[in-house]
């Protein structure tokens, strides 16, 4: 199962497996050193394990159930690279013993791995659903309720941490008399100024 696709194929859905998210060309190519081809993505759409934004620029991807179950039995298979040192070798056997103890147990992966996502996941998640458009403001009072009871203050690190890739934008309502409750409460606050909008821009 696993010789069917080329290497940056199936990396590409062993990333995609351990993000639990959606990733794109650009993230895929920077962070992970994956380049999906067209053809190498094309050939993983036919097969239903990988989904394809192309109204977006660059492309987004989301693996698939059909895709996660793919990769479980694809890790009980997996070989390294020709010529592995000893180190890499003894990697990979761990890896596969791992899986097919897995498998034999009935352990699915996403019970190993875990099905929640990371908070910056999260976010991003919730400010997708909230929005319109990348770039569009987007109240925090509405953002945090989505964040499945995640701390206010591990939120607020988060999103200071976020801020700093330059894609992310916090801003105040400069309408103070229009404020609610839920506003003050979710507000964040930078330097001497609370926030009460985010932003976010597709990386």
């Amino acid at each position: 199962m696993a010789e069917k696709y080329g290497s940056h194929e199936r990396a590409a859905l062993f990333v995609l497996l351990l993000a639990d998210d959606e990733i794109n060309n650009r993230d895929l190519k920077d962070r992970h050193g994956i380049t999906l081809s067209k053809d190498g993505r094309e050939k993983l759409n036919k097969a239903r394990l990988l989904d394809t934004d192309t109204d977006k620029r660059p492309y987004v991807h989301r693996i698939t159930e059909a895709g996660r179950a793919w990769c479980e039995q694809a890790l009980t298979e997996i070989e390294p690279p020709p010529r592995p040192n000893p180190l890499v070798r003894a990697g990979f056997e761990l890896l596969r013993f791992f899986a097919r103890y897995a498998q034999e147990h009935k352990i699915p992966l996403a019970a190993v791995i875990g099905t929640v996502p990371g908070l910056e996941s999260l976010i991003r998640k919730a400010y997708r659903d909230l929005s319109d458009r990348p770039g569009e403001h987007v109240r925090l009072a509405q953002l945090r309720p989505k964040l499945n009871g995640a701390d206010k203050d591990e939120v607020d690190q988060m999103l200071v941490e976020m801020l700093k890739t330059g894609l992310v934008d916090l801003a105040p309502d400069s309408d103070r008399r229009g404020l609610t409750d839920a506003d003050r409460a979710a507000a964040i606050r930078i330097g001497m100024e609370d926030k009460h909008f985010v932003a976010i821009e597709e990386s």
